[in-house]
């Protein structure tokens, strides 16, 4: 007979463990599949955390070689040693994997280790053994998008997984795709001296991205010595002994090119991993793009069997599975979860970084939507001046008539963690006058928020 749980999350990434978890501290019991012999899925594996340690390393070594002398500190001879590099970023996620298996015990969550599949709508198999329960998440994340015509081996021709494990700095690294995953790994490797070419098929970068924080972005990119071809397709990749030579193509037409690289890394997005669980099976519903179909409340079309994360509509972003896998466990458990998905942040973790939250201004054109805009350069900020980090800008959206903040993104220093205030304002309705009016301290880079907000209504104090 098959052992029974109240809840069964298949995936164990950030989605994942903590709906496993938060359905635990529920008082119900509770089991993870994770086929990986670690937890954490891809974001703490081979994904969010160890591209952040990473870049880290690379932002420290840019920083000494450049800009450290303005400080005052002289460093002659500097270097750097790419397998220390990695063994930190190793132990990094050693320590992050090693926490999550930590909460399972203290919260009494069974790891299953194995893969998933289904039997019936409320049983699986997880090997050779059958487990059931009453409610079954899945939560099994996402994998690179396949090119055709580009075959991936992990070796000259990567996905971000090969990416972030090279075991030389290349020569010639040549990014397929233009979005976050892309530009933060070709980031990390021009810092450590890689030449570093950005294939982007349409004619900006980011393109979910404000367009005037997208130019500002591809500008600063420039400076640190990136090269983009936009507007241009890759039609093909052959493999010889001193690397790939891939053939480009104008996106809108024209004479093919030859570009060479010893390295190539395909970053064109992210698919579900929805296909070797057996939902065809039960019957489960997937929309036109493989991902499970949801309703509001996150339940598939099979009683008992739901959907969170990069399965299912919506941005693939860590803490949005975060957030849908506390909402699920708190349903299951009679209260009212709920996802605002207008309030969730999206941040690429260059430096400097760059984070948004709510509607851009394209969007709200599209929309018919009479906005405000308020924008404060860090150039004009203390704190950024101090630091030597005045690159970048915060841009804020205003509702014309009402004031209601509608967008916020920000390009400079610390934008990742600083855009919190600015999703907190989102979910709360706040206006920009709100914002303008909270006590900011001085000097901190968040003071230019301040300013942006009061830009809104054409009275920054500081420019």
């Amino acid at each position: 007979m098959a052992e029974q749980f109240d809840v069964i999350v298949i995936g164990s990434g950030p989605g994942g463990y903590v709906c496993a978890i938060r359905a635990a501290q529920l008082g119900m019991k509770v089991a993870c599949v994770e086929k990986r012999a670690t937890l954490g899925g891809t974001c703490l594996n081979v994904g969010c955390i160890p591209s952040k340690a990473l870049l880290q390393s690379s932002e420290n070594f840019h920083a000494l070689g450049h800009s450290f002398a303005q400080h005052g500190i002289i460093a002659k001879e500097i270097g750097f040693d790419l397998p220390t590099i990695m063994s930190r970023k190793d132990e990094v996620v050693g320590a992050n994997v090693k926490g999550v298996e930590f909460l399972f015990k203290k919260n009494k969550v069974t790891w299953l280790k194995g893969a998933a599949q289904f039997t019936a709508a409320n049983q699986i198999e997880v090997a050779g053994t059958a487990y059931s329960a009453k409610h079954i998440v899945i939560a099994t994340g996402s994998e690179s998008v396949a090119l055709p015509g580009v075959e991936v081996d992990e070796t000259h021709i990567v996905t971000s997984t090969g990416a972030i494990a090279l075991a030389n700095v290349p020569r010639h690294l040549v990014v397929i795709g233009g979005g976050y995953i892309g530009l933060e790994l070709g980031s990390v490797w021009r810092r450590l001296g890689a030449q570093v070419t950005v294939v982007e098929y349409l004619d900006r970068l980011v393109p979910t991205m404000d367009g005037e924080i997208a130019t500002a972005f591809q500008k600063i990119l420039a400076k640190l010595g990136l090269k983009f071809k936009l507007g241009t397709k890759v039609t093909g990749a052959k493999k010889h002994d001193n690397g790939v030579s891939l053939t480009l193509e104008p996106a809108k037409g024209g004479a093919a090119e030859t570009l060479e690289a010893d390295i190539v890394l395909v970053a064109i997005g992210r698919r579900a991993n929805t296909d070797q669980l057996g939902l065809e099976k039960i019957g489960v519903a997937l929309d036109e793009r493989g991902r499970v179909k949801t309703d509001g409340h996150f339940a598939t079309n099979v009683p008992g069997i739901y959907a969170i994360g990069d399965v299912i509509a919506g941005p693939m972003l860590a803490h949005k599975a975060e957030e849908e896998g506390v909402a699920l466990a708190e349903i299951f458990a009679g209260q009212a979860g709920h996802v605002n998905y207008g309030a969730i942040p999206g941040v690429v973790y260059t430096w400097p970084e760059v984070a948004s939250v709510g509607k851009t201004e394209e969007e709200l054109k599209a929309e018919g939507i009479a906005y405000k805009v308020g924008k404060f350069p860090f150039m004009a900020n203390g704190r950024a001046r101090a630091m030597g980090d005045t690159d970048g800008f915060v841009k804020l959206l205003a509702d014309k008539t009402t004031d209601r903040l509608l967008g916020a993104h920000i390009i400079g220093p610390d934008a990742g963690t600083m855009i919190a205030e600015l999703v907190l304002a989102i979910e709360f309705g706040a206006s920009a006058e709100d914002v303008a009016r909270t006590s900011h301290a001085h000097p901190t880079l968040n003071e230019a928020i301040k300013e942006a907000a009061l830009a809104v209504d054409g009275r920054a104090l500081h420019i």
